[in-house]
């Protein structure tokens, strides 16, 4: 069965790495267009690139599939099947009729929630004690193609997005390997989504970085772990601005954002309900720090 990939980041480059090491035939790889990368601005590759060069892989980076020489550059390889995971571009209907046996997607969420570009984030997000990802047929609507299977995990109470991600990365290689080799063998089972139990997961931005503390102290510790690795949470303490990349909540009251004390493991802060502690935050200009040992440097009240 011959295997067309497409994929850009790292949980994609997890997953073509658990394809080649079990051994199926990827025929080439897609993967969007080298970009300038840090402030060099030079073009750097992506995970996925750097994963098929290194297996000897033909690797082709269209900006996208309105070109039909294009699309008829993906039929003259004569995938099987094409199997994306975090591609991050629209096949277009002339793409999904190419492979015989579909389209197959692996999605960080478990569909039908969580459609779209930032399932696992907003499942942090939204303070939800269970994520997964599914195997499922692509169609021409975002993330509604028929699903094949669901493998769950559940969510830990001071996980972070990243964090999530790299365990959602292996997860999903693992369900990409099953759903191939089932495929291999013949036909696979296929379930409708629900649409009327969708929900959906757009991109993140920094206007969602700055922390109101008016919300309990539960939604403001899910909104510092679900904006990390990125665009991280940010507040205003003591007249300094930070970014916030860990808390715990703890008990505690006073005014919303008001500092409570400095302990030996952060600094808490008081919220609309309850109190949270700041374990490690990074100042402007600055360097991630734990806060004990920045408040150390930096006495509140100074």
């Amino acid at each position: 069965m011959r295997i067309v990939f497409m994929g850009t980041p790292d949980i994609a480059a997890t997953c073509l790495r658990k394809l080649l090491d079990d051994g199926f035939d990827v025929a080439a790889v897609y993967t969007q267009p080298d970009r300038p990368k840090n402030r060099g601005m030079k073009l750097a590759f992506s995970p996925v690139k750097e994963v098929a060069l290194s297996a000897g892989l033909p690797v082709y980076q269209p900006e996208n599939f309105r070109d039909p020489e294009t699309v008829e550059q993906l039929r003259a390889l004569q995938p099987d099947v094409v199997a994306v995971v975090a591609y991050g571009r629209i096949l277009p209907q002339s793409v999904l009729d190419i492979p015989a046996k579909g389209c197959i997607n692996i999605h960080a969420s478990v569909l039908p929630e969580y459609r779209g570009s930032a399932p696992y984030q907003w499942a942090v997000l939204d303070g939800k004690g269970e994520s997964g990802v599914t195997a499922m047929y692509l169609c021409r609507e975002m993330d509604a193609g028929d699903i094949i299977e669901i493998s769950r995990t559940p969510i830990g109470p001071n996980e972070t997005a990243g964090e999530l991600l790299d365990r959602l990365a292996v997860l999903g290689a693992d369900l990409l390997s099953k759903t191939m080799g089932r495929m291999a063998e013949g036909d696979v089972e296929r379930t409708p989504q629900d649409a009327g139990k969708a929900t959906y997961a757009p991109m993140l931005d920094k206007t969602m970085c700055p922390i109101d503390w008016t919300k309990t102290a539960q939604q403001v510790h899910n909104q510092v772990r679900g904006l990390h690795p990125w665009p991280v949470a940010t507040a205003e303490l003591a007249g300094t601005k930070f970014k916030i990349h860990a808390t715990v909540v703890t008990e505690g009251s006073g005014t919303p954002g008001q500092i409570l004390e400095l302990t030996k493991t952060g600094l808490k802060v008081a919220c609309g309900e309850g109190a949270v502690e700041i374990r490690s935050l990074q100042a402007e200009g600055g360097k991630r720090m734990n806060a004990p040992d920045y408040f150390r440097g930096h006495p509140l009240g100074d």
